[in-house]
């Protein structure tokens, strides 16, 4: 019995219009395997009790004739398309022994075997419509259309597959956003969970991205799209998905290579089982009987359907907590890794410079707040992060913007604005410091020795203060650096292109010894080749372009989801969405998990392969028994790969991963 990977359709389940996202779940006869299967067992147990009373053939007989049929025709019909392939499957292999028994005599044990092969097959199929519904999970988030706003304030429906970006939407109360963009006009508190893992609503105004699937609160927005609906993340979250369902790990590969070997190998084991007794006197029935018993029990439809739902069920578990595994390659392959790289800036740290120091010279007439408000009046309308940074760190404290007039950028020096008739600037230490001996020289030296970036201030020409920025560690930084350090057994390595001082800041703050600071790109891809050189398999957690090459050169990349580089998303192996680092290794611990459940699912097949046929051979083995035994085993294994999707698997690979 093959198994078979579920690929949800994105323009069938990306249909969800505002409210929460429903989780679907595939009803057991809504699947036609499941319905033949009922069928067939249904005329079976009425055929049943008919023959054991003594009921004449023709009340019976029928009813079992349409039992082999319902139950069989799906599975023969199949195998004969792939025998029409040059591809012998084990399902006509199943059909035929079922048939073979009814040749002879033993009817009602043929029609057990097609009721029982039935009824695992339909389980099969149910259990790997279960996974499809699990990643289907991930695609019912964005909205099928939205409302476009025209020039003259109409409103118009549109399919949002037909917005462009620049164009402006409106996003009512309860309603999900339709596209990644910016808002424009209004206020209100997104639930963007789904995406981003936040656990509260966030507040939206003016200049605020949203992203394409999240739930809009109370307020009404005007959004403006940036994004193309190919490109949002949900877009990204669909298409990897998509191919991690379409791909095979190399567990999988291999026992489908000799898969056909093993089938054709047991159809001569077969024709050898029931020609040698007759050889020497056996008789006809016996001999055939023993030997569609042998057939049936040492079919591999176990060991076949061994490897792939464990893959494919923490693939989608992963997915559902913000992690997506582009292929079941990629997922047996993140279980393998024994040493972690990280980068730096946008990775173990926010990526989002703060203020750290107000350090206002001795002799200075401002303090603290008057300079800091200065400095961020004059650095408003600039776009720079570390602008950004310091006008963000005004308004924490509540200070007020002064007005500005005459401002001035100039790359690479600073910025200059006249600030209620005062002139005031701000930049590098390097190009507005009146000397090297000068104390504002001496304290932005300081903080820079710190692992600060210095940023002097300086009014009507003279230096008033300076002030260090930094970026910061995410807060589940040192968290995960201890939890990828007690599952591969070394602590990680810092690569980065920021300076030693920062990074060896960094590194300290984190519980990182090995720190490679300075790199290039090619530096961190020659980083990853001397790990690997050393017998390592590397696990690479980036987010920048600069990273894609030591991503693509690592045995195993991750990209940092919600700010990473398109070449970075594109070029790792598996994406953080929601930009919790702290679901590394909590991804590592499942995937190892999976791998474990592959090797147990390899040894249960294994066993009762081995143990019914040795049955079958010494002694007497019943062919319903038989049937039993290896449909069972079929089951436990595809059930024990499901035990994957379930929550409680994430939790407990959350909590190794954190050990």
């Amino acid at each position: 019995m093959t198994a078979t990977a579920v690929t949800p359709s994105v323009h069938e389940d990306i249909r969800t219009r505002g409210g929460a996202a429903p989780r679907r779940r595939t009803r057991a006869l809504a699947l036609p395997e499941m319905r033949w299967a009922a069928a067939a067992t249904v005329l079976f147990l009425l055929a049943l009790p008919l023959q054991l009373t003594g009921s004449p053939a023709w009340a019976w007989v029928p009813l079992y004739a349409l039992a082999y049929l319902t139950g069989g025709w799906e599975p023969g019909w199949q195998g004969l398309k792939a025998l029409k392939e040059k591809t012998l499957d084990v399902d006509l292999l199943m059909i035929v022994a079922a048939l073979g028994a009814a040749s002879i005599g033993q009817v009602m044990d043929g029609a057990l075997l097609i009721v029982i092969f039935a009824t695992s097959g339909a389980l099969e199929a149910l259990a790997t419509a279960r996974t499809a519904d699990s990643v289907r999970g991930l695609l019912d988030l964005a909205p099928a259309t939205a409302v476009k706003l025209t020039g003259d304030d109409g409103e118009e429906p549109v399919a949002v597959e037909e917005l462009a970006v620049g164009d402006t939407i409106l996003v009512r109360p309860g309603e999900r956003v339709g596209a990644d963009g910016r808002v424009l006009d209004g206020a209100s508190d997104v639930d963007q969970a789904t995406i981003t893992g936040e656990p509260l609503p966030v507040t939206k105004e003016p200049g605020d991205e949203v992203f394409a699937g999240t739930l809009n609160g109370t307020g009404a927005l005007r959004v403006c799209v940036e994004r193309d609906a190919s490109d949002s993340v949900i877009a990204r979250i669909v298409r990897m998905v998509e191919e991690a369902s379409e791909t095979k790990a190399p567990t999988q590969l291999f026992i489908e290579k000799i898969e056909q070997r093993y089938s054709l190998g047991m159809v001569a084991a077969t024709l050898a089982v029931f020609l040698l007794p007759l050889a020497f006197g056996a008789e006809l029935t016996g001999a055939l009987l023993r030997a569609m018993t042998f057939m049936i029990v040492a079919s591999p439809c176990a060991v076949v359907l061994a490897t792939m739902p464990p893959l494919l069920s923490a693939i989608a578990n992963a997915g559902r907590h913000g992690v997506l595994v582009k292929s079941a390659v990629v997922m047996e392959r993140l279980g393998q890794v024994d040493a972690v790289a990280l980068d730096k800036t946008g990775t173990l740290t926010e990526g989002i410079p703060r203020v750290t120091d107000i350090r206002p010279l001795v002799h200075s007439p401002y303090g603290e707040g008057e300079l800091l408000a200065l400095a961020a009046a004059a650095e408003h309308p600039s776009e720079h992060p570390l602008a950004r940074a310091i006008v963000d760190a005004t308004r924490e404290r509540g200070l007020g913007l002064p007005q500005v007039r005459d401002f001035t950028s100039a790359p690479g020096v600073g910025v200059k604005a006249v600030i209620d008739g005062r002139t005031v600037e701000v930049g590098a230490p390097s190009r507005l410091a009146p000397d090297a001996g000068h104390p504002a020289s001496a304290l932005a030296e300081e903080l820079e020795e710190a692992g600060r970036t210095a940023v002097l201030v300086l009014v009507d020409g003279a230096p008033a203060g300076v002030l260090g920025l930094a970026d910061r560690l995410r807060p589940d930084a040192v968290a995960t650096v201890k939890s990828l350090a007690a599952l591969t057994g070394c602590v990680p390595a810092l690569l980065t292109g920021d300076n030693p001082r920062a990074a060896a800041r960094l590194a300290t703050e984190a519980g990182i010894d090995d720190v490679r600071a300075g790199l290039l790109p090619q530096d961190k891809v020659s980083a990853v080749k001397e790990m690997e050189s050393a017998g390592r398999k590397v696990l690479l957690v980036g987010d920048g372009v600069n990273d894609a090459p030591a991503l693509a050169a690592a045995h195993t990349g991750i990209a940092m989801g919600r700010a990473g580089s398109d070449l970075a998303l594109e070029t790792a192996d598996a994406v953080i969405v929601r930009d919790e680092l702290a679901t590394v290794p909590a991804t590592v611990a499942l995937s190892r998990r999976a791998r474990q459940l592959v090797v147990q699912n390899l040894i249960i097949a294994g066993v009762f392969i081995t143990g019914l046929v040795i049955w079958d051979l010494a002694g007497t083995l019943p062919l319903p028994l038989g049937v039993l035994g290896h449909e069972g085993s079929t089951v436990i294994v595809g059930l024990n790969g499901l035990r994957l999707l379930r929550d409680a698997a994430w939790r407990r690979a959350a909590a190794e991963g954190a050990r």
